[in-house]
């Protein structure tokens, strides 16, 4: 039986861990987190719509934080 990944236990955690992304990634609005809902893809998605950046500069952070948020 496989281990599940990190961001299997960050979406299963999301609601805790909402918070310390909100920290990270502040414009985005209220209804974007709802959307998002512990989605890794559409995290990535916002944060490039928002931000104005490549995907794979938004794809960039959200790894960096997934390996130092606490879960």
């Amino acid at each position: 039986m496989s281990q599940p990944s990190s961001w299997d236990k960050i979406a299963g955690n999301w609601k805790q861990l909402m918070g310390e992304a909100r920290l990270q990634w502040g414009k985005l609005t209220d209804d974007q987190w709802q959307q998002i809902a512990g989605n890794r893809d559409k995290l990535i998605g916002k944060i490039q719509e928002t931000y104005g950046i490549t995907r794979e500069a938004a794809s960039r952070q959200v790894e960096e934080w997934e390996r130092n948020v606490r879960v």
